[in-house]
């Protein structure tokens, strides 16, 4: 079991995004493991205790948020972020609740993603998040409510379109489109 500093354990089923996470952290100093599934992300975390973890919300058969927890306990100092193409209120809140250190929405830069790891000490560099000056759109809104409610319902569309009320059809196509910005 090795416990290094500068271990960072990237997990994503996109194998591109992978690779060149992995090449621009390899740069950067840091010793990089890399997953494709929860699995072999247990796997890794517990053999070599990354410090830092960047997790994947949606991958292929699982949610991240089910990860963050056994992470935690595989690598208790590890600090994670959670990276989504699907971002809304209710995961992010959820990842933080479980554990998260921060939660940040794709497409991310590494920079960025190495700033969302800082713990805030250096009081010199405020963070200062922008207040939208419209409130958000209705659309927006059932992007995040149908996020929350498949989230609770464990990914099963049936269950979810029902609770929605609307045919599972229609709930497929509006999960196909991107989500809503504002």
């Amino acid at each position: 079991m090795s416990k290094n500093k500068n271990t960072f354990l990237v997990v994503d089923d996109d194998t591109t995004l992978l690779n060149v996470m992995g090449r621009s952290l390899t740069r950067r100093g840091f010793e990089v493991l890399q997953a494709e599934n929860g699995e072999q992300a247990l796997t890794l975390c517990q053999a070599h205790q990354p410090r830092f973890i960047s997790l994947d919300l949606k991958l292929e058969q699982e949610s991240g948020l089910h990860l963050i927890e056994q992470l935690k306990r595989h690598s208790p100092d590890a600090q994670i972020v959670m990276l989504t193409s699907y971002a809304s209120i209710a995961t992010a809140v959820d990842a933080i609740k479980l554990g998260a250190h921060q939660y940040l929405c794709k497409p991310v830069d590494i920079d960025e993603l190495l700033n969302a790891f800082s713990d805030g000490a250096d009081t010199s560099e405020k963070v200062e998040t922008e207040v939208a000056d419209k409130p958000t759109s209705v659309k927006r809104l059932e992007w995040e409510k149908i996020q929350q409610t498949l989230q609770a319902n464990d990914g099963n569309i049936s269950v979810t379109a029902r609770e929605l009320g609307m045919h599972r059809r229609t709930l497929q196509r509006k999960l196909q489109k991107h989500p809503v910005k504002h």
